[in-house]
């Protein structure tokens, strides 16, 4: 069985930062892209970030970049989103996906899915 679980959430002021994390077990991620989605509420879920198998190339949503860091640990099968400088806008329940295949920015592009983690910033 397959299983994300993603972790690191948490109440957090505004210009503040968390560290996510998203374990993988059941499988090994290593050879694939791994991505970052949120949903606020009344919204539909948006990509975030995605890192590719390599952790070398690295894809941010606009309205992240420069804040956000993703990045993974391939020898622990595990993927990190590191936020800085949090805004309010930012509250959001954080997936973690995978595999990334076909346009990495699209939901339909994954199979796997964590369960959420809930990042509240206040201002």
């Amino acid at each position: 069985q397959v299983t994300l679980v993603e972790s690191g959430g948490g109440l957090v002021q505004a210009g503040g930062s968390l560290r996510l994390s998203c374990a993988a077990s059941g499988r090994t991620f290593s050879n694939d892209g791994m991505g970052w989605f949120r949903q606020a509420p009344g919204k539909e879920r948006e990509f975030v970030a995605l890192v590719s198998w390599s952790g070398d190339s690295r894809y941010y949503a606009d309205s992240v970049k420069g804040r956000f860091i993703v990045s993974r640990d391939n020898a622990e099968n595990t993927i990190y989103l590191q936020m800085n400088s949090l805004k309010p806008e930012d509250t959001a329940v954080y997936y973690c996906a995978g595999p990334a295949r076909g346009t990495y920015y699209l939901e339909k592009s994954y199979s796997y899915w964590g369960q959420g983690t809930q990042v509240t910033v206040s201002s």
